[in-house]
């Protein structure tokens, strides 16, 4: 016999949980599907084990795609404080970190137990593969699963996206959309590390583990966040940020000591000073970085402060503040924290995350061209869109 529901929900993850609990406590009968044998995988990995479950300043600004506006009525219908008063009804402790972005207190599991209480009322196949998807006539969709066949007035695809394809990332909510005819954003990897040809970063490969304070911009967009050298290239919460409005090809411009007019301060302490041009540029960058800068300059890292030209040090300064690199590439979805692209937002009604093609086929979360900052800000996606589509349904 055929399983019947109102709303089938392939996708366990933050989006796919989230919108089936809510959808069942307003009375849908839904049935939720993962291929996965442990669930909510992501959500456990995240935030070092305590989940960056939502950030408090969660708002339009904090995302973009291919319509940066798509977002705003989701958002709007389910904020950060909304999410946060259901972690206090299950009395999650908590805590802000840096910047807005809330964590558990202890671990991230406690997250994963809230959504699956709060799916108290849905019914699982898990893990369980879905293999078909077709609409039958006006009656809604039927799916071919390991479980058997399943009827479904309406269907919510929350498979998520690319990155961590070891827990079971995969391109099937995005192969489905093309099945029906809907455009994909090509997806790349996001909020990801960045890299250099090899031999050109060979003199900064040494400094792998330096981090620091810096400024990063792409075209328009800046980042004033930490920087962390790698042996391949460039890390930390800066580049991370970044790494969402890079493109092949594109340079990055580097302000190593934001704020700081390196150049003039340099030669305002040069007259009397008995300091070395390597002690005093390391009293603004770490020293390991300050050698490798000066060196790389083809300056005497221990020549006399009041020796250097003042020339040569507003050249240096500037240079600090300037640094354009182009990188070669991402490391790639191994080390991505998101996926960047998916379901083309002109496809989707913003209200109800509705296909306008195909009405009763809905797609939330990570699946959608809608990318969020480093911070929090991709789960409260997930949970804005999945209770978004769940009203409507």
């Amino acid at each position: 016999m055929i399983e019947t529901c109102d709303v089938a929900v392939i996708g366990a993850g933050a989006a796919g949980m989230m919108c089936a609990g809510v959808a069942a406590q307003r009375g849908r009968r839904v049935v939720l599907i993962d291929h996965a044998r442990r669930i909510g995988e992501k959500i456990r990995i995240s935030g070092g084990g305590r989940c960056n479950f939502t950030n408090v300043d969660a708002g339009l600004q904090n995302y973009h795609g291919r319509d940066r506006k798509f977002a705003r009525d989701a958002l709007r219908g389910y904020t950060p404080r909304d999410f946060v008063g259901l972690v206090r009804r299950h009395r999650i402790g908590f805590h802000e970190k840096h910047r807005g972005q809330l964590f558990c207190d202890d671990s991230s599991q406690r997250i994963v137990d809230l959504l699956r209480a709060e799916c108290s009322g849905v019914r699982w196949r898990q893990p369980c593969r879905v293999h078909a998807l077709r609409r039958e006539g006006a009656e809604g969709f039927a799916l071919d699963t390991d479980h058997g066949g399943l009827r479904a007035a309406r269907v919510v695809v929350a498979t998520g996206g690319l990155p961590v394809a070891q827990i079971g990332a995969s391109d099937w909510g995005l192969r489905l959309a093309r099945q029906f005819g809907l455009d994909v954003v090509a997806p790349q990897p996001a909020l990801v590390p960045l890299r250099f040809d090899p031999a050109a970063w060979a003199p900064w490969a040494a400094l792998a583990g330096v981090s620091l304070p810096a400024r990063v911009r792409c075209g328009e967009q800046a980042f004033d966040e930490d920087l962390l050298f790698t042996h391949r290239g460039l890390s930390g919460p800066a580049i991370l940020q970044i790494s969402s409005f890079w493109d092949s090809g594109r340079a990055l411009q580097l302000d190593l000591a934001p704020g700081a007019e390196l150049g003039a301060a340099l030669r305002r302490i040069k007259s009397g000073s008995r300091a070395t041009l390597l002690g005093a540029l390391a009293q603004a960058l770490p020293r390991r970085l300050a050698q490798a800068w000066v060196e790389q300059h083809g300056l005497d890292a221990h020549a006399r402060l009041a020796e250097c030209a003042d020339a040569r040090l507003r050249d240096l300064g500037d240079a600090l503040h300037a640094w354009a690199l182009t990188p070669t590439g991402s490391e790639g979805w191994r080390k991505a924290e998101v996926m960047r692209g998916g379901v083309a937002t002109d496809e989707l009604d913003p209200r109800t995350l509705q296909a306008h093609k195909v009405p009763g086929l809905h797609f939330i979360g990570e699946v959608v061209d809608v990318t969020g900052w480093l911070g929090g800000y991709n789960f409260q996606w997930a949970w804005a869109s999945a209770v978004a589509a769940a009203r409507a349904l």
